[in-house]
This record gives C-alpha cells, sequence and structure tokens, in this order.
C-alpha cells in the first residue's frame, strides 16, 4: 500500500470515527483537550468523579461517565467503543513528604497499570499520555544543548521528589506498554499556563504576581506554555503523532525572573525585586522535610536545580506547534481568572 493510500485511510479513521475519552477533563489541561476535540468535531466522552461537575468547560456538549482511575470497571465502561483514549489525569503526588515517596510511587504505578489494562482491553487505537517535563533529563554535558526528547529523567536522581520519581515510573511503565505492541504517544508539556484553571496549578502564581505580592523570584530557568497550544497540538498527535515518541510541548525559555517580571508588567504591578539565593530555599525544604505542619511546599522546591530550558523543535516540526507569546497567556488567564471572582 502507497503512502499516500495509508494516509488517507488514517484521516478517514479520525475524522469519521471521532469517538474520544478525555481522563482528566474536569482539569486544567484535560478540559481544554476536550474542548478542542469538540471544536475539531469529534464526539467527546469525559471521566469525572463527582456528578454534575464539569470544571471549567461549563455546559459544553462532553458525554460524562462517572468513575476514578482506581476503578477499572468504570475506565472499561468509559472506554467501551471509544477509538481515542487521552489521559490527562495522571497521578499527582500532592504529599511532599520524601519518606512516603516509595509509597506514592507504587500508587502512581497501580493507577497507570489500571488505566493502560482497561485501554487494553477496550482496544482503542491511539493512547495520547498527557506525562510531565521532570521525565526529560538533562543532557550530557559535553552536549553543550538544551534538553530535549533524547534526555531521560534517571530515577534515583531526586529521591526525595515524589514528583519526579512518579512521573518517571508511570512514564516507563506506558513506554513498557508500547514495546509490547500498545498505540501510546506520549507529550511532556512543559509549565502550563493560561485561561481555565480552575485548580490553580501555576495560576496562584500569576494571582499573587497580578496582587502585588511576588516580592522576590527564586532562581532557575524554565519553559512555560499556553494551555490552548498543548491542547491543540495533542489533537494532532492523536492524529498523526508516532506511536512511541515523545514530544515536549513548550513554549519559551525565561529565566523565573524574566517570566515573573513579564506576568508583573502584563498585570501593572511591581515586579519583584530581589532573588532568594539558593541556600534559603534549601533551608526552607530542610525546615518542611524536618517540621512537616510548616506551610512550606518542598516538592517543587527542592527540585529547583534540575529546573532548565528546553528545546521544543521536534513538537514543532511534526505536530505543528506554534506557541503564542507569553505575554498573550498572561493577559488571558489574568481576564479568566477576573471573570470566575478569583482575582
Amino acid at each position: 500500500m502507497s503512502p499516500n493510500r495509508k494516509s488517507e485511510i488514517h484521516n478517514y479513521h479520525y475524522n469519521c470515527l471521532m469517538q474520544i475519552l478525555v481522563l482528566g477533563a474536569t482539569g486544567f489541561i484535560g478540559g481544554h483537550i476536550a474542548r478542542a476535540a469538540l471544536d475539531a468535531g469529534w464526539d467527546v466522552r469525559g471521566l469525572r468523579r463527582r456528578a454534575n461537575y464539569s470544571g471549567h468547560l461549563g455546559d459544553a456538549p462532553v458525554s460524562w461517565v462517572r468513575g476514578n482511575l482506581k476503578d477499572y470497571a468504570s475506565l472499561r465502561l468509559a472506554m467501551d467503543r471509544v477509538d481515542v483514549v487521552f489521559h490527562a489525569a495522571a497521578f499527582y503526588p500532592v504529599d511532599g513528604n520524601p519518606r512516603k515517596v516509595r509509597q506514592q510511587v507504587k500508587s502512581a504505578e497501580r493507577e497507570i497499570q489500571n488505566v493502560l489494562a482497561a485501554a487494553l482491553a477496550a482496544k482503542v487505537s491511539r493512547f495520547v499520555y498527557i506525562s510531565s517535563l521532570s521525565t526529560i533529563g538533562h543532557p550530557p554535558p559535553e552536549a553543550n544543548r538544551l534538553a530535549d526528547e533524547r534526555d531521560v529523567y534517571i530515577p534515583g536522581t531526586l529521591p526525595k521528589s515524589a514528583y519526579y520519581e512518579t512521573k518517571i515510573a508511570m512514564e516507563h511503565i506506558v513506554m513498557d506498554a508500547v514495546a509490547q505492541k500498545f498505540p501510546a504517544v506520549v507529550l511532556n508539556p512543559t509549565a502550563v499556563f493560561g485561561p481555565g484553571d480552575i485548580n490553580l496549578t501555576l495560576g496562584k502564581l500569576l494571582i499573587s504576581v497580578a496582587r502585588g505580592q511576588a516580592v522576590a523570584w527564586i532562581p532557575g530557568t524554565i519553559n512555560v506554555v499556553d494551555v490552548r497550544d498543548v491542547a491543540a497540538v495533542s489533537i494532532v498527535a492523536a492524529e498523526r503523532g508516532e506511536i512511541g515518541e515523545r514530544y515536549i510541548l513548550g513554549g519559551h525559555n525565561y529565566s523565573v525572573q524574566e517570566a515573573i517580571t513579564l506576568a508583573a508588567n502584563v498585570a501593572g504591578v511591581n515586579p519583584p525585586r530581589f532573588e532568594i539565593p539558593l541556600w534559603a530555599l534549601k533551608i526552607a525544604v530542610a525546615l518542611g522535610d524536618i517540621l512537616p505542619f510548616l506551610p512550606v511546599p518542598p516538592n517543587h522546591l527542592r527540585t529547583v536545580e534540575h529546573w532548565q530550558g528546553y528545546n521544543c523543535r521536534k513538537a514543532q516540526r511534526e505536530l505543528g506547534l506554534v506557541p503564542r507569546p507569553f505575554r498573550k497567556t498572561v493577559a488571558d488567564a489574568l481576564a479568566w481568572f477576573r471573570e470566575q471572582g478569583m482575582l
């Protein structure tokens, strides 16, 4: 069969069946994926734990199914006659206690295995897994380049970070399934901002900046991306992403100071005035480990030294990623927060 004929059949498949399931449709990224799929003319099914809750989707025409990722029966029912599953609800460790990392890794592994078992039984034709920037490792020092899809986080590098350890454990399980002919594509969004951040994933940072509460920045480099760009590329990944490939979905590399200053300028407030030194962050994290009742979030602060910029050209080249300006993302996010009464 000619490549052109294969492409014709492939496009016919996705343009005619169009039945998808979004795990995490009530969340930030998942909700935007559901909306992008609806805009593409696809029939969208969403899994939710709570009846009558639709996240930021409101009354969008999503067919809702009750269930959760720990309940195989509900997953299998939700995936019945589904062609594509978008998994945007992977396990997120809320407990930053370093003594509970292994326990959380096991929970994450059981959950993703449950999801994959249901998808295998349902014989879905494509599984788009929304992973994390944390599974992208650092390039070799001699490479003198930005991190890209070739770089993989080595488990145990940050043994006290439940976030890094759970995310790489789950991604490895997905890739092991790919080796057994499971049709998965892995997407690795960077720091995601934008309207619809109903759970204040990173939106709480923008709200703090807009309120003039961000008086300092922390050292480090980040890559920021708009949630709507992530969603649009997720749809393309379902159509033509290469099975077994990872794609970094990122936008712009900034120092933390640059990103917060830009956000402050958009909000019309004074930018932060000084940097919190790395040694002070380490003390804060150590205190949080020793005295867990203190309001210190060590789960992410402990990884600051691992933060880095990313090369996102693969997703741009193969999936058509065109990141919008971060200034636009911030402005739209702040406008949405105001509309919701959060700002």
